[in-house]
């Protein structure tokens, strides 16, 4: 292994770190609670859906560089990913509310893990889905 690519690895692995932390923290900003709030409070529900969710988007970042030549096409491979899954949860989380009656958010922001299981694992879905396609 050469220098290059010892900086390579640590530019990829930085700017993916940086982008999924962004993606978290805007994740965060769509639901009806505070995520990091409830995860410093133990709340293994919350805590199951917002690491479901980053294995998702982790997996999609990593299949976008595997595939990719350019640090920037893999960035944005991964932001658009995110911008869809969040869009198709907005969707399954209304049809749900509609057709069955459940509340993801607030089952888990309750605590119950199955809520929060259910939530992460669509994204998880999704990110099976879309790494198929790259």
């Amino acid at each position: 292994m050469d220098f290059n690519t010892i900086m390579a690895i640590l530019v990829w692995t930085g700017s993916g770190a940086l982008l999924l932390f962004i993606l978290m923290f805007v994740d965060s900003l769509f639901t009806r609670y505070k995520d990091f709030e409830e995860v410093k409070a133990g709340n293994m529900a919350v805590t199951t859906r917002l690491v479901l969710k980053l294995l998702a988007q982790g997996y999609i970042l990593s299949a976008s560089i595997s595939t990719s030549n350019n640090l920037l096409d893999a960035i944005m491979v991964s932001i658009i990913s995110f911008l869809i899954l969040l869009v198709l949860e907005a969707i399954v989380r209304v049809l749900l509310r509609v057709w069955a009656k459940l509340e993801l958010d607030v089952g888990t922001q309750q605590g119950k893990i199955g809520y929060g299981l259910f939530a992460g694992s669509l994204h998880l879905v999704g990110a099976l889905i879309i790494t198929a396609c790259l």
